[in-house]
């Protein structure tokens, strides 16, 4: 079998990706809530997350949300391989994959939302926008460690470093694995 490259990630999702990371985890761990730094990170946020949407439908076949769309009987299927040791690349994300992406963007969106809201001046409504908005931002952290956790569990039980593929674009294999 010859070993092969397969270009995954352009460099427009790979920027995103690691900008989205930098600025979710210094606002989540560094800033202060109420203050400028954390509501420009979180605007900045929001546009990232807003190009991101537009790159999904209309960048490279790989960056659309089509080449990677949600599915719970496709992430049930994939629980299955992994339990009976069933190592499947795949080109893009995984089933399971797709799912925790799309769960950190609509949750980082929501975190937006209501981070905006709570900025409004005519906001009135006690502290549940507060509370909700950093449930919010818990559950993406979470999410966060869920996500790292299984892409180190994928990566050693797919042979294939996936952190370097998001850093390079490409993802190494077999032509008998990826073609």
């Amino acid at each position: 079998m010859k070993s092969i490259a397969l270009k995954v990630w352009d460099p427009f999702v790979r920027v995103f990706h690691w900008t989205l990371v930098a600025f979710f985890l210094i606002n989540f761990l560094f800033t202060e809530a109420e203050g400028a730094l954390h509501e420009w990170l979180g605007y900045a946020v929001l546009v990232l997350i807003g190009l991101r949407i537009i790159w999904g439908i209309v960048g490279p076949t790989r960056a659309r949300f089509s080449a990677f769309p949600p599915s719970v009987e496709a992430s049930l299927s994939h629980l299955k391989e992994i339990s009976r040791g069933i190592a499947r690349p795949h080109d893009s994300h995984s089933p399971l994959g797709a799912l925790m992406i799309y769960n950190l963007l609509v949750t980082i969106v929501l975190i937006g939302i209501t981070g905006y809201m709570i900025t409004v001046k005519t906001y009135v409504g006690g502290g549940w926008l507060e509370e909700l908005h950093e449930s919010l931002a818990n559950w993406a952290m979470i999410s966060v460690f869920v996500h790292v956790g299984a892409v180190i569990l994928e990566s050693r039980r797919l042979q294939v470093n996936l952190v370097k593929s998001m850093w390079r674009g490409y993802k190494d294999g077999t032509e008998k694995e990826q073609g």
